[in-house]
C-alpha cells in the first residue's frame, strides 16, 4: 500500500484542498459543506486503499452534485474533484 500512497498522495491532497475551500465558503449551503467534510474524512482514512477511498468519496460527492441549491462555482469544483478521484485505482 505504500507505493500507492506515494503515487496518489498528491492527487488526494489536491482534492482535499479543493474540498476545504468549499467548506470555508460561506455562500455554500451547510449540507453541501458537511458532505464535503465527510468526503475529506474518507479520503484521509489511511486504513483503506487509495482506490477504495477515492471510490467512496466520488460516490459521496456524486450524491450532492445535483443539489439545486449548490452555487455553480461549487458544482464546478465538485466535478473537478470527482474527475481527479476517478484517476485513482488500486
Amino acid at each position: 500500500m505504500g507505493e500507492k500512497e506515494e503515487k496518489y498522495g498528491a492527487t488526494i491532497e489536491k482534492v482535499v484542498s479543493i474540498l476545504r475551500s468549499i467548506i470555508e465558503d460561506t455562500s455554500v449551503p451547510r449540507n453541501i459543506r458537511r458532505t464535503a467534510n465527510d468526503a475529506i474524512t474518507v479520503l484521509l482514512n489511511k486504513e483503506q486503499t487509495p482506490g477504495l477511498r477515492a471510490s467512496i468519496a466520488t460516490s459521496i460527492l456524486d450524491e450532492i452534485s445535483s443539489d439545486p441549491n449548490m452555487p455553480l462555482h461549487t458544482r464546478t469544483k465538485i466535478w473537478s474533484c470527482m474527475s481527479q478521484l476517478e484517476t485513482i485505482v488500486d
